[in-house]
């Protein structure tokens, strides 16, 4: 009877402990399944000036010069800038009607958005002459080119894939954190292979696989020194890449500052 208790208590025992082993296995394996998000804070590895009347929708690197593409109308206005300096070198202006924002280069042009005019503008890289303008159907946030397609997003929770010939749709994606839509998705930047997206009211990043639209990270740039800025409309905004001396440059609408940054993995 003893032996026969001792072993039914044993077999208890047993199972106890197997099925917290497989609880404990199953809830790790699912924790892992459903955060697969990495993260990333921030160092500042340089600091250049930049307009604080520049009022930052696109940025872009390229050729060892800054584009911008700055908003507000009246005071739209696409740029080539010294980035050492922040001194603006090429300026063209847009009538007062048109609210510019994102900005993309293809080849030897210019692509440029308009927040709620349904236009976009074609420039001549060098000149800043006007080649041509384009329509689209929703409002113009942020854009930026993977080499085949023009990537558009509106402010919403999805990014637009446009031919940079006809600049006809050819498909959408919607961003998600897991299952969670992203919205506010504003400038862009296409990096190795994958989106940055500036996340509007936010200091955050959006590393985005351009294929299933889900975010793969997200920067952390709380902190940065102009991000304390009293003006609400103040905000993060402007991403743009060195692909050849592999830098990352951040900034915002209205900074004194332009940042040079090294991410660094968060371990959380």
């Amino acid at each position: 009877m003893k032996k026969s208790l001792a072993i039914s208590i044993l077999v208890i025992v047993v199972i106890i402990v197997l099925t917290a082993s497989i609880i404990v296995i199953y809830n790790s394996n699912t924790a892992s399944s459903n955060s697969t998000e990495a993260y990333y804070t921030y160092s500042i590895v340089n600091t250049h000036p930049h307009d604080t009347n520049a009022f930052t929708e696109g940025l872009v690197y390229s050729d060892g010069f800054l584009y911008e593409s700055t908003g507000i109308n009246g005071a739209s206005s696409l740029r080539r800038e010294n980035l050492t300096t922040g001194n603006v070198l090429q300026e063209a202006t847009l009538p007062t009607q048109y609210f510019d924002e994102g900005i993309a280069i293809v080849n030897d042009a210019i692509i440029q958005l308009t927040w709620e005019s349904n236009i976009g503008f074609i420039y001549n890289k060098t000149t800043f002459a006007l080649l041509g303008n384009f329509t689209y159907p929703t409002q113009g946030w942020g854009l930026t080119f993977d080499g085949k397609n023009l990537i558009m997003s509106d402010g919403t929770d999805h990014l637009y894939f446009l031919n940079p010939t006809t600049f006809q749709q050819t498909r959408q994606i919607q961003v998600l954190n897991g299952s969670t839509p992203v919205v506010n998705i504003n400038s862009l930047d296409y990096i190795n292979g994958e989106v940055y997206a500036n996340i509007w009211l936010t200091n955050t990043i959006a590393i985005i696989n351009p294929e299933t639209g889900q975010v793969k990270a997200w920067i952390n740039l709380t902190g940065l020194p102009d991000g304390n800025n009293s003006n609400p409309n103040a905000v993060l905004n402007g991403i743009a890449y060195d692909q050849q001396n592999n830098r990352l440059f951040v900034t915002g609408k209205d900074w004194p500052s332009l940042y040079q940054i090294k991410l660094i993995p968060q371990t959380n």
